[in-house]
């Protein structure tokens, strides 16, 4: 027995609206929204007398999805501490791709994303940084460096 795929990434936010945004203007998209609630949310999730509202958003490839989820009730509770570090134990953020990181972050900052340090570079290979999005996701976004070398004649 094998595991057929990774179907989704699950992230609860305070602002369904203001993450479906943010998500769309870094250039994913919006594939289907709904109204989650009733015994089998309650059983599925261990919770009672839930009732949330979901948005997935789906890569360009369609390979990679994030289910953003609002919780009217019960209602979501902050880990601690609020906007916790990379170091933080646990799953921390979500990384992707993009073809210029700096145009995607001018993108983005009237989202009220921040730089968690600075655009760094990996070698050759990558110019890397992270982000703080909505309901403090941290995003890193990375941007495959194209080496053109000369030709041999």
């Amino acid at each position: 027995m094998a595991i057929e795929r990774m179907d989704n990434v699950g992230i609860v936010v305070d602002d369904l609206a203001a993450a479906v945004a943010f998500f769309s203007e870094l250039g994913m998209e919006l594939e289907g929204e709904a109204q989650i609630e009733g015994d089998c949310a309650d059983r599925m999730l261990g919770l009672e007398g839930v009732r949330s509202a979901i948005a997935m958003m789906r890569t360009p490839d369609g390979h990679g999805k994030l289910e953003l989820t609002q919780f009217h009730t019960p209602a979501a509770i902050s880990a601690e501490p609020t906007d916790p570090p990379p170091n933080t134990l646990g799953l921390h953020r979500v990384m992707f791709t993009v073809d210029d990181i700096d145009h995607t972050l001018t993108r983005l900052r009237p989202h009220g994303t921040e730089l968690l340090g600075e655009v760094a570079q990996y070698e050759n290979t990558y110019r890397l940084c992270n982000l703080r999005g909505p309901s403090g996701i941290i995003v890193a976004l990375a941007e495959r460096i194209v080496v053109i070398r000369p030709q041999e004649g």
